[in-house]
Formats: C-alpha cells, sequence, structure tokens
C-alpha cells in the first residue's frame, strides 16, 4: 500500500486559493449581473441598469420578469447538474484522481464564460440577447458546478480529522469572503478604465482583469496538489440519482439541508440586493459599496480564530444558531435603514458575526456526516454529499431571484425594504429548524468508529 504524504495546514491553504478565485467570478456574476441589467441610472450611480436596454425588462408573467426567470433557471440548471458532476467524480477513474482533473479542466472555461455574460448579449436585437444571456448563464453555472463540486468533495477528503475539518473550513472561507470582496470592487475598477475604454467597456474591461485573476488562482492548487499523493480514494459504484437518494436518506443531514436551503433563500435575497440597499434606501454611490464590503470582511476575519477556537470547544451547532440569529438582526436594520453612509457600516459591522460563522462551520457539518457516511458504509460519497447541499441550496437561491426581480419591479424604497423582511422571516425559520440537528452524536459515532481520539 502506497505511503500518503501527511495534509499540512500549507497545502491546505494552497487549496484555499481555488475558493478565492471561483468566489470572485460568483461574485461578479451573482452581485453585479441584477445591478447591471435591471434598474435604471441616476445622478448619483448613472451605471445602474447601464445593459438594460439590450434585453426585455417588463414582467411577462404576471410581475415575473424574463431578466429573474432566467437567473432562476440558470440555477435550478446548475442544481440539477450538481449530482450528475458529483456522480461522474465520485466514479472518475483518472490516474491524477477524482477531483483536481476537474479543476484542470474547467478553471480557462469558468473564468471566460464569466467575461462573455457582461460581452456577449449586447446585440442590436433584444431576443436575440435573451436567448444569449439565457445559453451564456447555463453554460457559466454548468462550468461552475464542474469547478466546485469536484473542489468541495476536497474538503472532506483533506479533512482527514476533525481539527483539519475545522481548519479548511476556516480557509476556504476566508479566501471566499475575500473574493467576494474584491468582485465589489469593480465599479471602482471600471470607473478607472473609463477614461480609457468608456463606461461599457470599461465595466467589461474590469470583468475581465477579475476573471483572470481568479482563473489563475483556481489553477495554481489544481495543477500544485498531486491527489494521489494525499488522498487514498476508490471510485464509487454508485449511479448519481442512486447516491443521491442514499445521500438525502440520511436523517442528520437533512435536518442540515432543510435549514441551510432557507438560510440560503434570505441570504441570497439580502446579497442581490446589496447594492441596491445602499444606492437606493442610504443614497450613497455604489463606488462606496467595496469599502463597506471590506470593513464587514476585515472584521470577519479578525473573527475567525475565534469562531474555529469555539468550534473546537462548543460545537458548531451553537454556534451556526447564534449565526442564523445574527443575521435576523441585520436583515431587520436593513428593512428600516434610512439615508446616509453610517447605515452601511451599521450593516457591515453587525453582518459580520454571521458571516465569519456561517462561512466557515456548515460546510464542516458536511464533511463531519460524509465523514461518517463513508466509516458507516465503506463507501467514499463525499463528492454526492456537498453535491446534495448545493443541489438543495441553489433552488433556494433560484427561488430568492425570482421573488427578488418580481418583488423589486416597481423599484421603490418599500419595495427593496420588502425583500429585506422576507429574509429575515426565512432567515428566523432556518434558525429554528437546525436545533434538531445533532452534532454530539456524529462526531462521538465517528470517534467510537475510528477507534482514536482524533478530537
Amino acid at each position: 500500500m502506497k505511503q500518503l504524504k501527511p495534509i499540512t495546514n500549507k497545502l491546505l491553504w494552497i487549496f484555499a486559493l481555488g475558493q478565492f478565485g471561483w468566489s470572485l467570478l460568483s461574485g461578479v456574476v451573482s452581485n453585479w449581473m441584477v445591478y447591471y441589467y435591471t434598474g435604471s441610472p441616476d445622478a448619483q450611480n448613472p451605471n445602474t441598469g447601464i445593459f438594460a436596454s439590450g434585453i426585455t425588462q417588463n414582467p411577462i408573467i404576471f410581475k415575473l420578469t424574463l431578466f429573474g426567470l432566467v437567473l432562476a433557471a440558470g440555477r435550478i440548471f446548475d442544481a440539477i447538474t450538481d449530482p450528475l458532476v458529483a456522480g461522474w467524480s465520485d466514479r472518475c477513474t483518472n490516474k491524477k484522481g477524482r477531483r483536481i482533473p476537474f479543476l484542470r479542466a474547467m478553471a480557462i472555461p469558468f473564468a471566460l464564460c464569466t467575461i462573455g455574460l457582461f460581452v456577449l448579449p449586447q446585440t442590436g436585437n433584444i431576443v436575440v440577447n435573451d436567448l444569449v444571456l439565457f445559453i451564456l448563464l447555463l453554460v457559466f453555472y454548468l462550468f461552475m458546478t464542474m469547478f466546485c463540486t469536484p473542489y468541495n468533495a476536497l474538503i472532506a477528503e483533506l479533512g482527514d480529522t476533525q481539527q483539519h475539518r475545522i481548519n479548511v473550513s476556516t480557509y476556504i472561507s476566508f479566501t471566499f469572503i475575500v473574493g467576494q470582496s474584491i468582485s465589489f470592487l469593480l465599479p471602482n475598477l471600471a470607473g478607472a478604465l473609463t477614461s480609457l475604454a468608456g463606461q461599457k467597456d470599461g465595466i467589461r474591461l474590469a470583468v475581465a482583469i477579475m476573471a483572470a485573476i481568479a482563473c489563475i488562482s483556481m489553477m495554481i492548487p489544481a495543477f500544485y496538489i498531486k491527489e494521489r499523493d494525499y488522498i487514498d480514494s476508490k471510485p464509487s459504484d454508485t449511479k448519481p440519482f442512486k447516491s443521491l437518494g442514499k445521500t438525502f436518506s440520511n436523517g442528520q443531514f437533512r435536518r442540515f439541508v432543510y435549514s441551510d436551503v432557507i438560510y440560503f433563500f434570505a441570504l441570497t435575497l439580502f446579497q442581490t440586493g446589496l447594492a441596491f440597499y445602499e444606492t437606493k434606501l442610504m443614497e450613497i454611490e455604489d463606488t462606496w459599496t467595496f469599502l463597506l464590503t471590506a470593513t464587514m470582511t476585515f472584521i470577519s476575519v479578525l473573527l475567525y480564530p475565534v469562531v474555529n477556537i469555539l468550534a473546537k470547544k462548543i460545537g458548531k451547532k451553537s454556534l451556526i444558531i447564534f449565526g442564523f440569529f445574527s443575521y435576523c438582526c441585520v436583515f431587520a436594520i436593513t428593512s428600516f435603514c434610512g439615508k446616509g453612509l453610517q447605515w452601511g457600516f451599521i450593516i457591515a459591522v453587525t453582518a459580520a458575526i454571521p458571516m465569519a460563522i456561517l462561512g466557515i462551520l456548515p460546510q464542516a457539518c458536511v464533511a463531519d456526516v460524509a465523514e461518517l457516511t463513508r466509516l458507516e458504509s465503506g463507501e467514499d460519497r463525499s463528492g454526492m454529499f456537498f453535491a446534495a447541499r448545493t443541489f438543495a441550496f441553489k433552488l433556494g437561491q433560484a427561488l430568492a431571484l425570482v421573488t427578488f426581480t418580481s418583488v423589486t419591479v416597481a423599484e421603490t424604497k418599500q419595495s427593496y425594504r420588502t425583500t429585506a423582511v422576507v429574509a429575515f422571516i426565512c432567515c428566523f425559520i432556518g434558525a429554528c429548524i437546525f436545533f434538531a440537528y445533532n452534532e454530539k452524536m456524529i462526531l462521538s459515532k465517528i470517534k467510537e468508529l475510528k477507534g482514536s481520539d482524533e478530537f
């Protein structure tokens, strides 16, 4: 039997660079597509809706907009492909490993498709633009799934101990929020490039620069980590949808997913609306978005060591529930915030706490359940556990995108406040559901089956 190399924190940090890359691409699309493709400009923010004239804006069914339906369709397609890609990855027999070959193949196409979303739907024909946008979004989400699903499976496989599972979840949470934060620099970077390329092309060039940085970040772990040197994995024999069914048959995993999908519905409403909350409710320029996000990220990162230590001492469950209720406070403040930059900083500081908690610990929970299942069944289906989680929460995200674009079609302050109220209610429900998750039982069984104290 081949002697495996020890998994080190250095290796986990290199692995975490991939999370920075894909979160930057995801952030560009999730944080700015709605902003640039819908809405209307004003004196302070002339770029709001700058690409809106190219696609259909009027509601087509009740208050459902085409753009909202296209985004939702993309997320649903993304959710459906998750178990297919997870099954493909779990059963992969490539000599370089089950996960790394996907990362190497997908980094460049994923980045190029991100650029295309801001460039290609700009013909003189609105119907053609609508169709191009729809197809590109499906391809974007497919490429994201083909990178992220195998990548996420490595969280459980590189997290060979409870210590490593919490550490890798901490590192990828850090790189995730850094990537998301840098994506909020898009208007600032676009503004700096406007004198060279004009308003629209300045935005496109800014997207291209960010996509190039993201691509390099995804390729570093893909080519540095030799998967077979660290992981002795055997391909699964279970077919994708049978594996998905077996995954959802796990009672503890279902309890986790129920709360997770509701939480992501609430969070997606908030994240999609963030630029609008700042520009329409607080009436500040969109170039402030990065500073506010950087403030939130900086405070959140300062809390990472605290979350890491507390998770090992008091458990992940209690902290996650606290994180849910903390986000409820953030959504409540957003629902009644007034004009002025101070409201942006209040929300940024308040949101830093749940961002630190919920950015780290849920992935570790999924890794725990996947590890216990592997020990009990002898079959490693880590990819499917993470795919099943994303399958569920992406459905929540799809519903949130339809809800946001439909509720805010009138573009009134009250419509934006309503989305924050809905987020508050849903997050509260998610917190209540998570009380049913039994973390102590899962960890005690892992310890028992391993026959050693890894904690």
